[in-house]
């Protein structure tokens, strides 16, 4: 596959590798592009890089850190760095950059 390199939130410095595998025909109608697959949720936004997201992550999974109530208040609930939803994947429109494929206004 052709693997792509980009970096998100420069202040945080995210860096992401998107592969992309295959091309499937289409099937029906829907929205394309379209994400089937994925690994790991993305860390939630302005947490303070790599260093900041280990932190969240410790004091979530741990419910006698002192932050634990306050970082799933602040999230809603528990965080599972595992769960990858593709439905959640929006792809920008190379027409209309500021919108994304699948936004309807």
């Amino acid at each position: 596959g052709i693997t792509a390199r980009y970096e998100y939130d420069f202040g945080d410095d995210w860096q992401h590798l998107i592969t992309f595998e295959e091309e499937l025909p289409r099937q029906g109608e829907g929205m394309y592009p379209r994400c089937i697959d994925g690994r790991r949720h993305c860390p939630p936004e302005d947490i303070g890089g790599a260093g900041g997201y280990a932190e969240i992550l410790r004091a979530m999974a741990n419910p006698r850190h002192k932050e634990h109530e306050s970082y799933m208040m602040w999230w809603g609930g528990p965080f599972d760095p595992e769960e990858f939803d593709p439905a959640r994947v929006r792809f920008r429109d190379p027409v209309y950059p500021e919108r994304f494929i699948g936004d309807y206004w």
